[in-house]
């Protein structure tokens, strides 16, 4: 697959988004519905976010570590233990992940849709990138 093709990799796709920042979870709800994905959220914090997963089938998830006053890794717990993929999309260094963490792809902000595409759902669409 191109590189410019990895987007396609979303079409059909659930994807949880977790961003409190209102106009880059906006921009990335439009580029994702662009790309054949449905998205759910976006969530602004992680009450929001745990709701929506018990409530919601959700494929893939695209986290901001830092949502106001409140980390993101009670959602990622989550995911993890539903066996649903996700990045952290974040500006911020990998050593405000925690260790457990750091086999999952981390993915700076502005969102890296594509690099995104690749570390959910892999080349082939089935293998993943850490």
């Amino acid at each position: 697959m191109e590189k410019g093709n990895y987007t396609k990799l979303f079409s059909g796709k659930r994807i949880l988004i977790v961003e409190d920042e209102y106009f880059l979870a906006d921009d990335t709800r439009r580029q994702l519905e662009d790309f054949g994905a449905t998205v759910i959220g976006p969530a602004a914090n992680v009450g929001r976010a745990l709701d929506l997963i018990n409530r919601e089938h959700v494929d893939a998830a695209i986290l901001d570590v830092f949502l106001g006053d409140e980390l993101v890794f009670a959602v990622s717990d989550e995911l993890e233990e539903r066996e649903i993929n996700f990045v952290f999309a974040t500006g911020y260094d990998r050593s405000y992940i925690p260790a457990k963490y750091q086999g999952f792809a981390l993915c700076e902000k502005p969102t890296e849709l594509e690099k995104i595409a690749v570390a959910l759902f892999g080349r082939s669409g089935s293998e993943r990138l850490n």
